[in-house]
């Protein structure tokens, strides 16, 4: 999927501009600073860089200048009102900066979108509905033979559900076939759950796959050590079947 990232101050316009693009791309948001600019450019890397003018007649134009004379090669798509785009048309260096006036319908930054990145648009929307109407994938890893088969018969009728004894079993299932969530036991042995999340979180392209801690342990102590991983979520075994596929719920959204 392809990455952009999303330039302008948090108002209502970005936010639904975010809420349309995500449906399709890796949308990251950030502010309209330079320094900010500059750090994001090189943790996100991205394909695309979107500038949203509305409210934004105090932005930092520094910004223009970095884009065009150390990321010539990023494509820049900035959408403004007719004043607002008037105010910051002389800091457009070159073609790399391409320019859609509001208001202006969701399907033209889509066709804009797609066009500077050389995508086909009906085939990106395809591959998301299609992406929408599968299955989502589940990883269960428990070392239980038994908890094993009881998650994934509460699971099955709604997801695609795949199951590992280990932490090592289950990296190999994640190479063979990414899941879109995990359910991890946080209590195995040889490679317990903090062990198997700190690989999964090692890998750059496995790292933002959320992850349910399973414990059996109902401690203060224990929970306040599975809390400290920050995982997306975490069930008392055994899990209730109704609050389980809840919460999985809120997750894959």
């Amino acid at each position: 999927m392809k990455k952009i990232l999303l330039i302008g101050k948090l108002n209502t316009v970005v936010n639904e501009t975010n809420k349309f693009l995500s449906q399709y791309f890796h949308v990251q948001l950030c502010s309209e600073n330079a320094g900010v600019l500059e750090g994001m450019l090189k943790i996100v890397n991205p394909d695309m860089v979107v500038i949203s003018l509305i409210g934004a007649y105090d932005i930092d134009t520094s910004i223009f200048f970095l884009l065009s004379d150390q990321y010539a090669q990023i494509p820049v798509l900035t959408i403004g009102t007719k004043e607002e785009s008037n105010k910051f048309f002389k800091y457009y260096e070159n073609s790399q900066f391409e320019n859609l006036i509001r208001p202006v319908e969701n399907t033209v930054i889509m066709e804009s979108v797609c066009k500077r990145l050389g995508l086909d648009e009906k085939k990106v929307e395809k591959e998301v509905e299609q992406e929408n109407s599968r299955k989502k994938r589940i990883l269960v890893v428990d070392d239980n033979g038994t908890a094993l088969r009881t998650i994934k018969a509460m699971l099955e009728e709604e997801y695609e559900v795949a199951v590992a004894i280990s932490g090592a079993q289950a990296m190999t299932s994640i190479g063979k076939k990414r899941p879109d969530l995990i359910l991890l036991d946080y209590e195995m042995p040889v490679c317990d759950g903090k062990m198997t999340l700190e690989m999964i979180r090692a890998d750059e392209e496995l790292k933002d796959i959320p992850v349910v801690f399973l414990t059996a342990i109902n401690d203060r102590a224990n929970i306040e050590a599975v809390l400290k991983l920050k995982p997306a979520g975490y069930f008392l075994k055994p899990p209730v079947k109704d609050k389980l596929l809840m919460e999985i719920g809120k997750i894959l959204k």
